[in-house]
């Protein structure tokens, strides 16, 4: 297995001068090998499992800010902390699936204060690496912990009802596809980082925003109120107590299944981006219904699952399209958004159900030489199926045929033509007491 060094000496070259080399009659440049190399270093899935030679490597990768090292074999921190200390410029860094299994915690290294983005998806390291981590990036401000077998988070000291971790400058954390089952789980990560700004758990199996469960000791219970509440509110140990920042949410793919947890959502005070499809709650509704139910619901988000900023007519809209939802459901099945609504828009009268839809079925006659007959046919078929339901009729094969359509109140205009194989009958506007002519192509 090559260490870093060696698969950066195999893409790049060996140290050289940098020179001119001229032959004898044609000066030609020939690059030297780069001594200094690019900002930005990609090596994913070479098998790298160790840093080597340490003066080499900072001699190399001094002016190196992004480095992408995921899917090698670096199994131990010792190796990885000595690459990051051979690169005091360095910015961001992907360690994603390279198994971490050897535990951080105890071993002492330096600080690295330049290190912004960390990202450490599917490296199965253990929460005691992760507080060490937390405790020597002090300047980091976006973590990856996707798909390391999290089922619960421990960044809390356990002598102590205070964060072990508190990580002021630390704003996106992306937790995508661990499975946490627990709201007051996911808080810990919110106290232990109170400026977080978005956060990704997309693909947990989390059932309920209810923080209520033991794994909140009793003395969390009472809490700061937040801007959202009133003085007198009932309310304790809030779902969003933890995220007063928060700017991003993403619950795509999580198990959640009740419009309680989604009111929930609509009382984090700074949240406006929110993401969440694939819920059980959205299964028995379309598209369209569970849009407007959600921005009826939700009126802080502005953008809801990507696409444009939310327009005031759509918002209205999916109001009013609430308060006729729910008009007609017992006062128990209301949701207090229900009378909120009401009190901006008053109460609305149930719209008129019109179906414009054509008849499925209109009574023609269909003309082939000098035989005509009064058909009944579905105006829902195509040209295709209408010309094979007629071959019996016409004694004509289906791709033989020609099918003329003749408006009982244009006939003066004279035949049209039907085309278009795929296309269905009804969009020719046809009516009971029209007329289809049949003819061959030959």
């Amino acid at each position: 297995m090559p260490s870093l060094l060696e698969a950066i000496e195999r893409k790049y070259g060996n140290d050289g001068e940098c020179f001119d080399k001229v032959l004898p009659v044609i000066a030609i440049y020939v690059p030297p090998p780069r001594q200094c190399l690019p900002p930005l270093l990609v090596f994913n899935d070479c098998d790298i499992d160790t840093a080597g030679n340490p003066a080499q490597l900072q001699d190399k990768c001094a002016r190196v800010q992004e480095l992408d090292l995921a899917q090698n074999s670096l199994t131990e921190w010792s190796e990885i902390l000595c690459i990051l200390k051979q690169m005091p410029m360095l910015k961001f860094a992907n360690l994603s699936f390279n198994m971490l299994t050897d535990s951080l915690q105890g071993k002492l290294c330096d600080s690295f204060p330049m290190l912004t983005n960390l990202v450490l998806n599917n490296t199965q390291i253990d929460w005691p690496s992760v507080r060490h981590l937390l405790n020597i990036l002090p300047s980091l401000e976006e973590l990856h912990l996707s798909l390391n077998n999290f089922n619960r988070v421990d960044l809390d000291d356990e002598l102590s009802d205070e964060p072990s971790v508190r990580h002021k400058n630390l704003k996106k954390l992306h937790f995508t596809g661990n499975p946490v089952t627990e709201w007051c789980e996911v808080c810990k990560l919110g106290r232990a980082f109170p400026n977080l700004e978005m956060l990704v758990m997309a693909d947990c199996p989390l059932s309920s925003l209810d923080p209520s469960s033991p794994c909140s000791s009793p003395e969390r219970v009472l809490y700061s109120r937040s801007e959202s509440e009133c003085e007198g509110s009932p309310r304790r140990n809030s779902p969003h107590d933890a995220f007063r920042q928060l700017c991003v949410l993403n619950l795509n793919g999580t198990l959640l299944g009740s419009w309680e947890d989604i009111e929930r959502l609509g009382r984090f005070p700074a949240l406006h981006c929110l993401r969440i499809q694939g819920c059980p709650l959205f299964e028995e509704y379309t598209e369209h219904e569970r849009r407007q139910l959600l921005i009826a619901r939700l009126p802080n988000i502005q953008t809801l699952n990507g696409g444009g900023v939310i327009q005031h007519e759509e918002r209205e809209d999916a109001e009013r399209a609430f308060i006729r939802y729910y008009m007609e459901k017992p006062e128990s099945d209301r949701p207090d958004r229900y009378s909120d609504l009401v009190s901006i828009h008053g109460r609305l009268e149930p719209l008129v159900n019109i179906d414009l839809s054509p008849e499925r079925r209109v009574k023609v006659a269909v003309t082939c030489g000098q035989n005509t007959e009064l058909k009944s046919i579905n105006v829902y078929q195509t040209v295709q199926e209408l010309k094979q339901k007629l071959e019996s009729f016409s004694k004509i094969p289906a791709t033989k045929m020609r099918l003329f359509y003749v408006d009982q109140d244009m006939a003066s205009l004279g035949p049209e033509e039907m085309k278009f194989p795929n296309k269905q009958i009804y969009s020719y506007n046809i009516c009971s007491g029209d007329e289809i002519i049949v003819d061959s192509k030959i």
